[in-house]
């Protein structure tokens, strides 16, 4: 890998062409930005959440397929929009949402699971982590902690974090997903605030890392447009992220991307490559796919990866342990569909990555549908993989029957 010092760069405010778009008279919504004038007509658009209750007998489970061995059951329905997942360490499973405005506490009583909503109103609280017993909520431009969480289900009292942090204001991409890694401190994204445009490359296409209490900013990686999904490596705590490539680029580029932090400040590419594409938006002076460290897997053009999530378990066969699991949510500016399934990234001979389906039959490619799209990924104390499923506000469990 190619490794260069782009101290410079970073500094630099970051411009495309591409801002005319969103120039015009009459500007377009957000997710239509950078979209050609030859495409104005297109039928291309986000899919709209669902945000009302899915009864039990409309999720999809039986059209589930997991590999030989494994089996697939509905853990818990009545959570719309449910996404990202965290454990107390008392059991309590934590789920964030994003248009819902909702984290939800769910708790196993054996045969059942009982769903409450814990907070609501907030806006996009998709990131969640848990530390010491406190819960950590990264909304769009808030973070809040709730100490003794679990003590508290009934009347939690949110700390503001706000400040302390200073996030971005800015919506478009401004989601988070969080996490605490192995040297103590908390992982939070800044997505691009657009889809291209011009932007400040000390405040966006970063993963940044600060401590709990929210002092000591530091940049852990730049040039990372949209990552709603990362975790660390169980034998080497390296972070390993899952990035999005923009839209309106073709049905096949760019293609959405895994990757390895191996350095602090590390640059990834974004605005002028994306998986080994040669961005034509982006400004001069143009910068060449191989100043960047390729990304260690190139996942397939907008499958929407979110759920990124090392296997730490017992229980399933040996090629899956330390093995990386992906949700990918699945495409909306792409025809045909792609993504809607959960696929396994795993270390084959010599050391290469390879890509494997896991958990598929939310996509209908014959009729070009979808009914699920998993979201959200955890390993139970059991050995159990739960996966959520934002259409649905369902999670299912994955066993390994041996």
């Amino acid at each position: 890998m190619i490794r260069r010092s782009l101290m410079g760069l970073a500094a630099a405010a970051v411009a495309l062409p591409g801002l005319a778009f969103a120039q015009q008279a009459a500007p377009a919504p957000a997710w239509a930005q950078g979209r050609p004038a030859e495409m104005a007509n297109s039928p291309l658009a986000p899919h709209p959440p669902r945000l009302t209750n899915t009864p039990p007998e409309r999720i999809p489970t039986a059209a589930l397929r997991v590999p030989e061995g494994f089996q697939v059951e509905l853990w818990a329905h009545g959570l719309p929009g449910a996404r990202v997942m965290v454990r107390g360490p008392d059991g309590t499973i934590f789920v964030g949402t994003r248009a819902i405005g909702r984290v939800y506490a769910v708790r196993d009583n054996g045969n059942a699971r009982t769903v409450t909503t814990l907070m609501q109103g907030l806006t996009q609280p998709s990131g969640l982590a848990v530390r010491d017993g406190a819960l950590y909520i990264a909304a769009m431009n808030r973070v809040l902690r709730i100490d003794n969480v679990e003590q508290n289900l009934q009347n939690p009292q949110p700390v503001e974090l706000t400040e302390a942090f200073g996030q971005a204001p800015e919506p478009h991409h401004g989601w988070k997903h969080i996490a605490f890694g192995p040297d103590g401190r908390i992982y939070i994204p800044r997505g691009v605030p657009c889809n291209i445009c011009e932007f400040d490359g000390e405040k966006f296409a970063l993963i940044e890392s600060w401590n709990p209490d929210g002092s000591d900013r530091r940049i852990e990686a730049r040039g990372v447009r949209n990552s709603v999904g990362f975790d660390f490596h169980p034998r080497t705590g390296q972070l390993w992220f899952s990035n999005h490539g923009r839209d309106w680029a073709g049905h096949n580029n760019p293609s959405d991307t895994l990757h390895v932090n191996l350095q602090r400040g590390e640059h990834h590419g974004f605005p002028w490559c994306a998986g080994g594409f040669q961005d034509p938006a982006a400004a001069e002076p143009t910068r060449l796919c191989n100043e960047f460290p390729p990304p260690a897997r190139v996942l397939g053009p907008h499958v929407a990866p979110v759920g990124t999530h090392f296997y730490t378990g017992t229980q399933f066969p040996e090629q899956y342990r330390n093995a990386l699991f992906v949700a990918f949510q699945g495409s909306w500016n792409r025809e045909p569909l792609s993504g809607f399934e959960v696929v396994v990234v795993r270390e084959a001979e010599g050391g290469r990555l390879v890509q494997e389906p896991f958990m598929t039959g939310f996509r209908d490619d014959a009729a070009q549908k979808f009914n699920g799209r998993p979201s959200g990924l955890l390993t139970l104390p059991d050995g159990s993989l739960l996966v959520s499923d934002t259409d649905n506000g369902a999670i299912y469990r994955v066993t390994y029957r041996r």
